[in-house]
């Protein structure tokens, strides 16, 4: 596979809690310049981000991260304010609380709250497989794709581990055909992103792939 064509399906990602506005400003430049399908970073730097890259990028951003447990209206909330301030596409975590105590019902809810935030916008979900049953993954791929979201994504890259490739097949299994996959956190090479591809994911949240092409040490989401 062209490396062009991988970079654009990466959502070039730089979520640390020491990320400065130079570091997010250097991933903008790496997004533009290698093609990436966007750039995925903390909502404090959407509105300087969008400033700077105008229609250049698609600027992405994360919601309820990376717990996932703040209320409903937060989020809600959080995905507004960041649609205001320039954001093209929003990462959301779901309340992985909610799916211990089997109530979905809550879930697609609140992910339908927050595809009707977007509107026009792109909506991932994110649902942390590290942290679910084989069971609880499957029931997801059904409540994303009832929800009406546009991507199950597997990962933050915050928990204990992040995409598998197992996870990805389960996914292109069992979600419907209006929902895309997303695959995050540990994607290392070239021969990982295309092994995910082929497996069906149409994107994947990585800051190493970038790296990789710069000739820069890899390591981080």
């Amino acid at each position: 596979m062209d490396r062009k064509d991988i970079f654009k399906t990466v959502d070039h990602t730089l979520l640390t809690q020491t990320a400065t506005w130079d570091e997010i400003r250097q991933i903008c430049d790496d997004g533009m310049a290698y093609g990436t399908a966007s750039v995925c970073i903390p909502p404090s730097y959407v509105e300087q981000a969008k400033q700077y890259v105008g229609d250049k990028l698609a600027i992405c951003t994360v919601i309820g991260f990376p717990n996932g447990y703040m209320t409903t209206a937060t989020k809600e909330f959080e995905t507004k304010d960041a649609i205001a301030k320039g954001a093209d596409e929003i990462d959301m975590v779901i309340n992985i609380g909610w799916v211990k105590d089997g109530k979905y019902d809550l879930v697609e809810e609140e992910i339908r709250t927050l595809k009707k935030a977007c509107g026009n916008k792109i909506l991932k979900v994110i649902i942390e497989t590290c942290l679910l049953t084989e069971e609880e993954k499957i029931k997801m791929c059904e409540v994303v794709t009832n929800s009406g979201a546009d991507f199950i994504k597997t990962s933050t890259g915050f928990s204990k581990a992040g995409a598998t490739f197992e996870d990805i097949a389960l996914f292109a299994a069992h979600v419907g055909p209006n929902v895309r996959m997303k695959a995050a956190g540990g994607i290392a090479s070239f021969d990982d992103a295309e092994k995910f591809i082929s497996l069906g994911a149409s994107r994947l949240g990585t800051s190493r792939i970038v790296k990789l092409a710069k000739n820069e040490q890899a390591s981080g989401y």
